[in-house]
């Protein structure tokens, strides 16, 4: 059983509502991006039009032209710190962390209370493993009074990862409670449960993650491994065999499937 538990906490560290960007094609279809650009014909000095179409194009994958519309967004404003965040997130959906960084560093600069280039630069701290760091900067946000649920979300993983469980869990809830359709912070908060014995708040947590969205893998190795702690290896075959099949990388699917059958 520990080295079951012990298997589900190494895949904690990857549980994120982080910051990718969740690509949603809807936003830049032609309507849509042809009415963002009308806006910006009548008002082309207008710094927000640009950092607006800017995260359209950011949220439907179109990267470049993300980038474009917030570099042009700071060229009219300098202390436009929304944009620089903006752009922050776009550099790492692309790769450039050190780009990233620079852009939440010269937000913070400009508004040294920004709560989302806090928990954008702690992101990046504790995808680098460097937690000390990530823990502070979601400390700051969340003194900050923040409705992130992201700050809470990741400050809970760090927690999780140092074996403090019960904080970790009051941590997950307070995410659940900003964004209460969320499956990350209930897988989150299910892991930490396990790690407690509390297995059926653990078993709860995870068959509401699978309710919100039945196209995430780690919800239903999560379930499986319940299944697994009590003894049914049946079910827990295929709710691993399910996540297989919806990452069939995912290293906790393809280790429990070969441990229940």
């Amino acid at each position: 059983m520990a080295a079951v538990v012990a298997l589900a906490l190494s895949g904690c560290n990857t549980t994120a509502p982080v910051d990718a960007i969740q690509i949603d094609r809807s936003q830049g279809t032609e309507e849509n991006i042809a009415s963002l650009t009308e806006v910006i014909r009548r008002n082309p000095s207008d710094p927000e039009g640009y950092n607006v179409r800017g995260a359209a194009y950011g949220r439907s994958g179109q990267f470049r032209n993300a980038m474009d519309d917030f570099n042009r967004a700071i060229q009219l404003s300098p202390s436009f710190y929304q944009a620089y965040a903006n752009r922050a997130l776009i550099h790492r959906s692309m790769g450039n962390v050190a780009e990233a960084a620079n852009d939440y560093n010269r937000a913070l600069q400009i508004n040294p209370r920004y709560d989302v280039a806090f928990i954008g630069r702690g992101n990046l701290y504790r995808q680098a493993g460097r937690n000390s760091e990530a823990m502070n900067d979601y400390n700051r946000a969340i003194n900050l009074d923040t409705t992130d649920p992201r700050a809470f979300h990741n400050r809970g993983l760090i927690k999780q990862l140092q074996g403090r469980h019960a904080e970790a869990i009051e941590d997950f809830s307070s995410a659940i409670s900003l964004a209460p359709n969320s499956p990350e912070p209930y897988n989150g908060r299910g892991i930490s449960y396990v790690a407690l014995n509390d297995d059926e708040n653990a078993f709860s947590d995870f068959n509401r993650a699978i309710e919100l969205d039945q196209q995430v893998a780690e919800s239903w190795a999560n379930q499986a491994l319940i299944y697994e702690r009590r003894g049914d290896k049946a079910k827990a075959r295929r709710s691993y065999a399910r996540a297989a099949q919806l990452d069939p990388k995912y290293g906790p699917a393809i280790d429990g499937l070969a441990r229940v059958r």
